[in-house]
């Protein structure tokens, strides 16, 4: 349990799908009630084979490129401390690099927005991806890969709820009251990435020390 938490907890706030909502919203609210559910739905959908394929293929880009775990957990951890500055500045749209006039011009373009830009960058951007490279390399037992499982599809199902109550979100909540949870979770994050850093050189230390 302690585990699913961690990973949950960790997911879900690199993801921060109340940071998308804006987003979403704006992008849909010309479609009909019934479209929107299936956006939402897709989007999820496609969240979740990112996180799966990160998951169990992301290690060998590690191999491929000859990228040490360590290093993998610095370079993850400055990403997702600076997508932690990036919310509580108030600025994590423009950190995924969604500026909202450049969206919505090239939404009249296509049609199929679930995958780009709902899915990559806005909820499984390069934080999360390297996250989940380096759970897969530090959890390797059958029951931690399990939990990790349950973990994602937890996240995947709770992004789904929220894109699709989306515009009551944004009723309740008001463009204030996301940017204060945005902010609250902005400050999770960045402890998330600190640790990732530390984790990673303090174990750089004690290699070379042994060496």
């Amino acid at each position: 349990m302690e585990l699913f938490i961690l990973s949950f907890g960790a997911l879900f706030s690199i993801m921060n799908p109340l940071g998308t909502v804006p987003v979403f919203v704006g992008l849909t609210q010309e479609n009909s009630r019934k479209e929107k559910g299936l956006i939402a739905f897709w989007t999820s959908l496609n969240v979740f084979v990112i996180l799966l394929i990160s998951f169990f293929f992301g290690k060998y880009l590690l191999v491929f490129f000859g990228i040490s775990i360590n290093s993998l957990k610095i370079a993850g951890g400055l990403i997702i401390a600076s997508s932690g500055f990036a919310l509580l500045t108030g600025k994590f749209a423009e950190h995924k690099g969604m500026k909202r006039k450049k969206v919505e011009d090239d939404i009249k373009k296509r049609s199929e927005i679930t995958l780009t830009p709902l899915a990559i960058p806005m909820l499984a951007g390069p934080g999360t991806i390297s996250l989940l490279i380096t759970y897969n390399q530090t959890y390797t037992d059958a029951l931690e890969i399990f939990i990790f499982l349950g973990s994602m599809l937890t996240t995947t199902v709770l992004i789904y709820i929220i894109l699709k109550s989306a515009f009551l979100i944004v009723k309740k909540l008001g463009a204030s009251g996301i940017n204060a949870l945005s902010r609250i979770i902005g400050f999770v994050v960045i402890s998330i990435g600190v640790e990732y850093v530390v984790s990673a050189v303090i174990n750089l230390i004690q290699i070379n020390f042994n060496s």
